[in-house]
């Protein structure tokens, strides 16, 4: 689907054609629909065609007169189906003429605001637009970390309550969105300090100082993901200790319960034999036997329990 803005009152309203659109949006585009905006601003085609990867990666190019940024924006999986509840994907924006053109292949929201017109006004030229969706991906980042944060401590009380395969695979899900997060905020801040230093950006007088605004809230993000990433990490680390232990526990007192329940076991074995042993002909034998037997497993359980094996 490809969609055409202009702009209005320094906002962003739909355009009816792309000769009057200042932003060309397209989402998940088809076949043809990419190759007639190759066609019309002769693009590279791998311009369109490597976003259609997940794992591609930020990067920042120029080509007769086109300059291509890739950044890395967060994804928010809201089915419950998903192996991950959060990941990252690339989202193209490509400046050439006069016209800014955004691509991306997969579901985000960081483009939502401006879609809907719901956006703040600001002064609209390509360099500020661009720095502007580089600024809300940050924003987003910090986001998804809250929510991954709480998720993170809704899980470890649940934890504390009941030791479940459940709680600990939310757990690695979540550190595994971290994972993409740490990377992708990384790969980022590369680009952002490349566009920093390049002429393109410095067109706009404004640039300088929103620029530096997004790579401080980029490093703030990666601040973030990785104190969390840790605090994770340890917190799997603990509780894989944990369970070791409960395991280790439960071993010992088994043990201790297949030992208590053997020496009945081998009264009764022995005095199960066809030979002849002490008071086979004493009425009173199976109540002797018993009491023996009872006798000993009972001295047994207060030797393990003085031993701390209980």
């Amino acid at each position: 689907m490809v969609q055409y803005f202009k702009i209005q009152e320094q906002r962003f309203v739909p355009a009816m054609a792309l000769n009057e659109a200042f932003w060309i949006h397209m989402d998940n585009p088809g076949t043809e629909e990419i190759k007639q905006l190759i066609e019309r601003f002769n693009l590279e085609e791998d311009y369109i065609t490597d976003l259609q990867d997940a794992d591609e990666n930020s990067r920042m190019e120029y080509d007769e007169g086109a300059v291509l940024i890739i950044l890395r924006v967060p994804l928010y999986y809201r089915h419950k189906s998903s192996t991950i509840p959060f990941a990252t994907a690339p989202l193209g924006i490509i400046a050439v003429q006069d016209k800014l053109i955004t691509v991306s292949f997969f579901k985000t929201e960081v483009l939502t605001q401006y879609l809907e017109g719901k956006h703040k006004p600001f002064n609209i030229t390509q360099q500020s637009f661009l720095l502007q969706i580089a600024f809300r991906t940050s924003t987003y980042y910090l986001k998804f970390l809250k929510e991954i944060i709480r998720r993170s401590n809704n899980i470890e009380i649940e934890l504390y309550q009941s030791m479940r395969n459940k709680e600990i695979i939310r757990l690695l899900r979540l550190e595994k969105s971290l994972v993409y997060f740490s990377t992708s905020l990384q790969s980022n801040e590369i680009i952002l300090e490349r566009m920093q230093r390049s002429r393109w950006l410095n067109q706009d007088p404004d640039a300088e100082d929103m620029v530096e605004d997004v790579i401080i809230e980029n490093r703030q993000a990666i601040e973030m993901t990785n104190v969390h990433s840790s605090i994770l990490s340890n917190i799997m680390d603990a509780f894989a200790s944990i369970i070791s232990n409960n395991l280790n526990m439960r071993m010992k007192f088994l043990t201790s319960v297949s030992i208590i329940l053997m020496l009945p076991t081998l009264v009764a074995s022995i005095w199960g034999m066809n030979v002849a042993l002490p008071l086979q002909h004493n009425k009173y034998a199976f109540l002797i036997l018993m009491g023996i037997s009872a006798v000993a497993a009972i001295l047994v359980v207060l030797y393990f329990i003085h031993k701390n094996l209980f």
